[in-house]
């Protein structure tokens, strides 16, 4: 693709420490827009905490990256803006309760009413609907996902999805802000061999149109940039992840404390 719409990553010596130790210090990468970049390591690792300081969602400590061009933790902001959360745990879960319409319903009501211009809030309702049905179809479509197929259709609960439905929902929700850089945590968590294969290809399909993806496994695939986290750094000292006890409150809490800087 000679002008993909993904954002660049590069990071330098980058680092977060918070108040239980150092949850990843010492990454270095580079990669271009429309890659599939992996973190990999083990649970307790940082991984989860690497993803997010890279959308922009918490403030490293040490050393810089850059998302788009524009530099991390300077324009937190404008990070947060061209990327996106698929799902998190304890950040950006999907609610079992809700069915897939309302998840979808819901994120395009809120599409609409923070990313639309005035002009756009404006037109007619008939409109406004076909325009929002428009970007979920697509949205729909980006992720493989096919509401005709699950067993209540849109109606369908969360919590009656399998794992990569889910996974699926989540992207699509994603997607339906257009943005450069798509995060997904856990990919490979609780997946069968022929389920994970089906995730990769999925992540690898959307970096292949364009968009920049950034996923949190267990194992990388060969064909991703690797990025690992956990011991050893590159100082050789001891690099036991804080996020080994850090609490689901704990990361909201340091979210919303970059959100209010």
């Amino acid at each position: 693709m000679d002008n993909p719409h993904g954002a660049a990553l590069s990071a330098e010596d980058f680092g977060l420490e918070g108040s239980r130790g150092w949850a990843f210090r010492g990454v270095d990468f580079t990669a271009d827009p429309g890659s599939l970049v992996a973190i990999e390591g083990p649970s307790g690792s940082g991984r989860t905490c690497l993803l997010l300081a890279l959308t922009g969602r918490m403030r490293p400590t040490r050393g810089h990256a850059e998302v788009g061009g524009h530099r991390v933790p300077g324009e937190l902001a404008a990070v947060r803006g061209i990327s996106a959360l698929g799902p998190v745990p304890g950040v950006n879960e999907l609610d079992p309760a809700f069915t897939v319409a309302e998840h979808l319903r819901e994120r395009a009501l809120l599409r609409r009413r923070f990313d639309g211009s005035v002009r756009s809030l404006l037109r007619p309702r008939a409109e406004r609907t076909a325009t929002a049905r428009a970007v979920i179809d697509t949205a729909l479509d980006a992720a493989g996902l096919d509401p005709v197929t699950l067993p209540k259709a849109e109606r369908t609960s969360v919590r009656d999805l399998e794992r990569v439905e889910s996974l699926r929902l989540s992207v699509a929700l994603a997607l339906m802000g257009r943005p450069r850089l798509l995060a997904v945590d856990d990919t490979d968590l609780k997946l069968s061999g022929a389920d994970r294969a089906e995730a990769w290809k999925l992540l690898r399909g959307l970096a292949d149109d364009g968009t920049t993806v950034l996923a949190v496994c267990s194992e990388a695939p060969g064909d991703a940039l690797t990025v690992r986290t956990g011991p050893p750094v590159k100082d050789g000292t001891d690099a036991t992840a804080a996020d080994d006890d850090t609490t689901e409150e704990e990361t909201a809490d340091a979210i919303a404390e970059t959100g209010r800087a």
